[in-house]
């Protein structure tokens, strides 16, 4: 879908549809007046009749109306003035995008300039529903022998103000590039595991480089990960035929004096749990276990699409978690990078396994800043359910912009404490560190074994378990998040 930005009256545009909002109580906006006015009253007739009163997520469909040059208008319900907040403007939009997909024409125009959305200037409100539209024009269906029918939707005009319009031409790119992105890490997430193994998660990134000349990308195999003493993260693909992976991938769009950004992915390409076998049912999903790796080679895609003037370091650790004769055991003790030894008690608390080593080779980048992305606990699952990332980490400010990234994008985390009590629930007997804690605060405990891998880092650890994707019956799939987060964490770092 191509969306195009002009700054003209909305009713001297020809199209299939013409989008237009009314408030709750039947008030018509200043273009929906005009519109009555050139039609003779047509639309205040209607709205005489009830057949709209104006509430959000209602709308009415109007055909030929007289002196006008859209084929229809279509109203659509905004509620009361300056009290809509970010979730139900999305669910219009998404209203106005089911309608439109069902309807014949090959192009609309929304005419929304004048609805007020709470705490959003022309920017932010651009940014959601563009966002809204791109992402709702998704579809995974590479896997059916019958494809979906193609859309005949190919183009929306955002009408706006001569003033405005480069804040919302802004804003289209931006939502663009992040949709992008979004749609990239689906793909991979929706992917069946006998595909999107670590293999294949490598030669992604490689493609990746061949499209964009700017990224440089190195995968490193399983002899390389075990030289360079990632006992811990080898620990956990030892058990599968599928090799692990370990893939660096470097942006340079910034100064070469500048310190580069790291976003570090888990990427369990499947988690059986291991040798700690988890239950049978639901454990199809766990091929959503490398939403982490998604998520970043998303951003990264955001944001070699936008050309950022930032370094970006993106390094994803791949495994495949499987029993077998050579798989880890509940008890093994390995070293890691660092050189601290873990106690593996659990082998189905893998993810913990992959990151600390991975988190330990971010630092030969000398990074301003390290995010691991994880899909890590369910525990975050029970906290927070699947509206809100965990998030922890060490440093303050790192955190607060992370939050505020998470506001502005509508993609929000929430904080949890770090506090020395909880580091004493790993303690172990035999080896410097448990890989779980316990029954109590899992999520907490799991940010706390990441912590002792991050001393030397300011360090952040989004867990992602219940927004990765959505669970169970036909709604099934990879939500794209936490991709809208963490790339306007480096848009505000970027002042793009």
């Amino acid at each position: 879908m191509e969306l195009v930005v002009k700054s003209v009256s909305p009713e001297t545009l020809k199209t299939a549809t013409l989008v237009v909002a009314v408030g709750e109580g039947r008030k018509l906006g200043a273009v929906a007046k005009q519109l009555d006015e050139l039609s003779g009253g047509a639309i205040s007739a209607v709205l005489k009749r009830g057949d709209l009163a104006g509430k959000v997520g209602q709308s009415l469909l109007l055909h030929s109306l007289p002196n006008l040059k859209a084929d229809r208008v279509l109203l659509v319900g905004v509620g009361k003035d300056e009290e809509l907040g970010d979730r139900p403007f999305r669910k219009i939009i998404a209203g106005i995008l089911n309608t439109l997909k069902g309807l014949g024409g090959s192009d609309a125009v929304l005419a929304l300039d004048e609805v007020v959305v709470k705490g959003r200037d022309s920017y932010g409100k651009t940014r959601l529903l563009a966002e809204t539209l791109v992402d709702g024009e998704y579809t995974f269906d590479q896997f059916k022998s019958q494809k979906a029918e193609p859309r005949a939707l190919k183009k929306v005009t955002l009408v706006t103000i001569k003033a405005a319009q480069a804040e919302v031409e802004r804003a289209v790119a931006h939502a663009t590039a992040i949709a992008n992105g979004m749609a990239f890490t689906r793909d991979l997430g929706n992917l069946p595991p006998n595909i999107c193994h670590p293999t294949f998660l490598g030669e992604q990134a490689k493609n990746l480089g061949k499209e964009f000349k700017s990224l440089k990308v190195e995968v490193l195999d399983e002899k390389k990960i075990k030289d360079l003493g990632m006992g811990s993260f080898y620990a956990v693909g030892q058990g599968s035929a599928q090799p692990p992976r370990l893939i660096v991938m470097q942006y340079n769009g910034g100064k070469k004096s500048e310190k580069p950004y790291a976003l570090v992915g888990k990427g369990i390409t499947f988690d059986t749990g291991g040798i700690s076998l988890k239950p049978g049912a639901g454990m199809d999903e766990m091929k959503y276990d490398m939403g982490g790796a998604a998520s970043v080679f998303g951003t990264l895609r955001a944001v070699l699409e936008l050309k950022l003037p930032i370094n970006l370091v993106c390094i994803l650790a791949c495994a495949e978690n499987m029993p077998s004769g050579n798989a880890s055991r509940p008890g093994d003790i390995v070293t890691t990078m660092s050189g601290q030894t873990v106690e593996i008690l659990n082998t189905d608390a893998e993810g913990r396994l992959v990151l600390c080593d991975a988190l330990t080779y971010s630092e030969r980048f000398k990074p301003q800043a390290v995010i691991d992305i994880a899909t890590l606990t369910g525990a975050c699952v029970v906290a927070l359910g699947a509206h809100t990332s965990g998030l922890l980490g060490n440093n303050d400010e790192l955190i607060g912009q992370l939050l505020s990234a998470g506001q502005s994008a509508d993609d929000r985390a929430w904080q949890l404490p770090l506090f020395d009590e909880y580091q004493e629930q790993l303690d172990s007997p035999f080896a410097d560190i448990a890989n779980i804690g316990g029954p109590k605060a899992g999520t907490i405990t799991a940010a706390c074994f990441l912590s002792r891998f991050t001393k030397n880092l300011n360090w952040a650890h989004l867990d992602i378990a219940g927004t990765a994707w959505t669970s169970g019956g036909k709604d099934k799939g990879a939500t794209g998040r936490p991709v809208p987060l963490l790339t306007q964490y480096l848009l505000d770092r970027a002042k793009a």
